[in-house]
């Protein structure tokens, strides 16, 4: 009789076996949801930081777009045109321009699918040359949130087509 009172008295304490793996359970299904959302974001975060670390260049072709009476032939690192050298960030292993046309090179650690792989962007004047469009090429980037993010404010180049299907398609 004794017993029976100790236990109405003390009642339970702790959780039983089955509330723990319901918790357990419900953190895995948070984790399953969170986890790849946050390397998405983390993707897109590395490439935003790459264009704006670009965005010198752009900005000097511009300028050396102006300056020479809307022609592009001049504007080239290092040349009399005045477009610096670039310095390798974070997320940029290198950048270069060559007649207005810049290519960058994603360094390492952005992501699956971009890590190493080059970038174009192509400037294009408005026929009253009061402003450039930028045309990106992320043809080799093959991870959709990196594309998503370069092609969001640029102007997206069209896909080329392979060698040989020009060929096919003439004959």
């Amino acid at each position: 009789m004794n017993q029976q009172l100790y236990a109405k008295r003390n009642g339970q304490k702790g959780f039983t076996l089955i509330e723990l793996m319901i918790v357990v359970a419900i953190i895995g299904i948070l984790a399953a949801v969170a986890i790849p959302a946050y390397q998405n974001y983390v993707v897109r975060t590395k490439v935003a930081n790459a264009i704006s670390s670009v965005n010198t260049l752009k900005t000097a072709v511009a300028i050396c777009y102006q300056e020479a009476g809307g022609v592009l032939g001049n504007c080239t690192t290092g040349a009399a045109s005045l477009i610096p050298t670039f310095t390798a960030t974070k997320e940029v292993a290198s950048a270069t321009v060559a007649s207005g046309v810049i290519t960058m090179t994603f360094a390492t650690g952005i992501g699956v699918g971009v890590d190493g792989l080059q970038i174009k962007f192509t400037p294009s004047s408005t026929d009253d040359q009061t402003a450039i469009n930028w045309t990106v090429d992320a043809a080799n980037i093959t991870n959709a949130q990196a594309k998503t993010a370069l092609t969001k404010n640029n102007i997206t180049a069209a896909p080329v087509a392979p060698a040989g299907a020009a060929v096919a398609a003439s004959q």
